[in-house]
């Protein structure tokens, strides 16, 4: 089975330091090269929409794009939520965990996960 990459320049960015827990996720997942990272969005969460991030198979409605040494998915419909967005990872006292910089979120809520548009 040939596995089609999309040629289109990838909608949102990984920080380094993002790339590194995803690596390391990754590695103790013990995931097969069938797997990237989803990235999507989902409704709920206290601001309408809630982020969706995990290592899944392609489907059907997915777009793929190349990012580091990933394959990322994404269902084409969310394109228009998440472009431009910067998915970081923070390891501080006060917040661990992924982020995300959305610009085109109106309004977040106060943990970061979810947005309205």
């Amino acid at each position: 089975m040939s596995v089609e990459t999309s040629n289109i320049t990838a909608p949102l960015s990984i920080t380094e330091s993002a790339l590194r827990q995803l690596r390391k996720i990754y590695e103790e997942q013990n995931l097969s090269s069938e797997h990237g990272l989803r990235v999507g969005v989902k409704g709920g969460g206290c601001s309408g929409f809630s982020y969706v991030l995990g290592f899944d198979v392609k489907k059907e409605k997915d777009q793929e794009y190349e990012i580091a040494e990933f394959r990322v998915f994404m269902e084409k419909a969310h394109l228009m939520y998440l472009m431009g967005m910067e998915i970081d990872w923070q390891d501080g006292l006060n917040n661990r965990g992924f982020t995300f910089v959305n610009p085109n979120a109106k309004q977040t809520c106060g943990c970061g996960t979810s947005f309205s548009a």
